[in-house]
């Protein structure tokens, strides 16, 4: 049934009755049945669309008659005397032609239609189609930022600044027929610098700068993600030279498979496209550098990552010792230290630290020194600070004297382990505080960089995690044995795993490559491989488990010394481990049977 509406009807229902001469009164049904039942209607006409029209004298009174009630309405009328007629027709429709009160009754519907329509284009599609975050552009001169805010990564600077002297005199390079790379890739794990450096890039060239993220191109509309790529570049060729930052290329940027699909996939892949052709297609981009980062550029498209697009990689590591005492310097400008810090110590004991942690350890340090009311930053809150992001911030739990004892003798047989295995890291600290979701821990640092890993080191950490559980068999038993070993089984695994797979480190699978596969439940390997490569990992871990047990067992006693100290004092440095092991009474205590 077609929706029509009740003012609509009423006006066509009373064109007959207003061509008949008479007056055309609005009503509703409780009025024309009162006068009904007082016989003062002359004719009660039933029309098409639940309009009834009642003529008395020289009026009509006309209102819309729910079907539910109408019959009783005609029943009534029938019983009063009162003439009753149906009309199969809205009153005032000609013969078989389209009806006004169709044609009104449609026009009304489509209005209606377009109204929410366009209520939703203003409140959604415009916000759809800009984008849910507009990119940032950066006028010329508005970047503060600069190289010498940058530091530990001067390979890295001089790579980007022949960026700069481009952006800064293009003539100095075009006129012996070279042109500037149109893209440069920032490859690094997270912290360490890469939309620093972008910024640091633009504020050195004086040019301006448009910032977005990949996963703004990225919706679930068909080529809006297109739109957007168009916009920004149509905006940075204005302002040429410019610089435009994708942070994150990954959401946009990963590479394409042969199959067919749809939805997301489609436009992501539709994005990518458009992004291929603005940096390298037949339209000429000249004065504009992309400038992308990444932490995964393994998994970037290759039509991406060829020549003419982005043609330089910059990758971005960890700082080492004099990298970090220079990011260091740079964070400690504005914070007022004491006379007795010495960033070069804080440096060295900062192994592995990105330029991110760097400036959240000198934060923190900050904040533990206001919290506790002094005028300055001292050695001290650096270490504490250090340790609250290595391990976690302290929290209160009430421990009865059982687990104590129990974390105590988990943690002592880690450090234990590790005082005697020569290839491990030296001990930090020891301690049965719960931080984090940890009970304890034991925290190694390393005494210098290490660009790669050794063996012996690889299986030292090996034997280092087993040791938590094998303290608890040899002191509380077998079937004493807790859950407190649960990481340390999945850190192990993990290692021994990409020994195997990765390292070439397993005599039984030799130096091969075995790939990871992307989705779970996916076959990288055969079957027959993947049945080695578990054997070997067990074959690892049982064997570090096995060295932890027999050191520990030839060191009982002084095992029992340190979980002794552990469980009166709570914490305990590398240097104090060392000594309780060292002067550990010869007596063993006897093993459980």
């Amino acid at each position: 049934m077609a929706v029509t509406y009740p003012l609509v009807r009423g006006l066509l229902a009373g064109e007959d009755a207003a061509a008949a001469g008479l007056r055309v009164e609005e009503s509703g049904y409780s009025q024309i049945r009162a006068r009904v039942v007082a016989g003062e209607v002359t004719r009660l006409t039933f029309h098409a669309g639940d309009i009834a029209v009642a003529e008395i004298d020289d009026a009509a009174l006309r209102a819309l008659i729910p079907p539910q009630v109408a019959a009783a309405l005609a029943d009534a009328a029938a019983a009063a005397g009162v003439e009753v007629a149906f009309s199969a027709e809205p009153a005032g429709a000609g013969g078989g032609s389209l009806t006004g009160a169709t044609v009104l009754a449609v026009v009304g519907n489509l209005v209606i239609l377009a109204g929410v329509g366009a209520a939703i284009y203003f409140l959604f599609g415009r916000r759809v189609l800009a984008g849910r975050g507009r990119p940032q552009v950066v006028g010329v001169g508005e970047s503060s930022v600069r190289f010498a805010d940058v530091a530990g990564c001067d390979a890295e600077k001089t790579e980007l600044m022949e960026v700069v002297e481009f952006l800064r005199a293009p003539e100095r390079f075009t006129r012996l027929g070279g042109r500037v790379p149109s893209g440069v890739l920032m490859a690094g794990p997270p912290g360490t610098g890469k939309t620093l450096l972008a910024r640091a890039v633009a504020g050195e060239a004086g040019v301006p700068f448009i910032s977005a993220s990949g996963s703004d191109f990225v919706e679930m509309y068909v080529g809006v993600g297109a739109s957007r790529v168009r916009n920004i570049f149509a905006k940075a060729k204005k302002k040429a030279p410019c610089i435009v930052f994708i942070d994150e290329i990954d959401a946009v940027g990963r590479s394409r498979s042969g199959a067919v699909s749809g939805g997301a996939h489609e436009e992501r892949e539709q994005t990518l496209n458009q992004l291929l052709v603005e940096m390298d297609g037949f339209r000429p981009n000249s004065g504009v550098v992309v400038i992308a980062a990444t932490n995964r550029p393994e998994i970037l498209d290759k039509a991406l990552m060829r020549p003419g697009r982005f043609s330089r990689q910059v990758a971005l590591v960890a700082p080492d010792v004099a990298g970090r005492r220079a990011i260091l310097a740079v964070h400690t400008r504005k914070v007022r230290l004491n006379l007795g810090v010495d960033l070069d110590i804080v440096a060295r004991g900062t192994p592995g630290f990105s330029g991110a942690d760097l400036a959240n350890l000198v934060n923190e340090a900050a904040i533990l020194a206001a919290r506790e009311g002094r005028l300055g930053v001292e050695q001290d809150d650096f270490f504490r600070a250090r340790d609250r992001i290595l391990m976690g911030a302290e929290r209160p739990m009430v421990l009865d004297e059982d687990d104590r004892r129990l974390t105590a003798f988990h943690e002592a047989g880690h450090a234990l382990v590790a005082l005697h295995c020569p290839a491990s890291d030296p001990i930090h600290k020891v301690t049965i505080v719960p931080r984090g979701r940890a009970l304890g821990m034991v925290v190694r640092l390393p005494e210098r960089d290490r660009p790669a890993v050794r063996r012996s080191k690889l299986l030292a950490d090996l034997a280092v995690a087993m040791g938590g559980r094998a303290a608890e068999e040899l002191v509380f038993g077998d079937a004493e044995v807790s859950t407190g070993a649960a990481g340390d089984f999945q850190a192990a695994t993990s290692l021994a795993r990409r020994m195997v797979t990765e390292w070439g480190m397993s005599e039984r699978l030799g130096a091969i490559f075995c790939e990871t596969p992307s989705v779970p439940g996916d076959a990288a390997v055969s079957e027959e491989t993947a049945r080695a490569i578990d054997a070997e990992v067990r074959r690892l871990v049982d064997a570090a488990h096995e060295e932890a047990r027999a050191l520990l067992r030839a060191n009982l006693h002084a095992l029992h010394h340190i979980a002794e100290r552990l469980l009166a004092e709570e914490s305990l440095d590398g240097e104090e481990v060392a000594a309780l092991a060292a002067a550990a009474p010869p007596a063993r205590r006897a093993l459980p049977a």
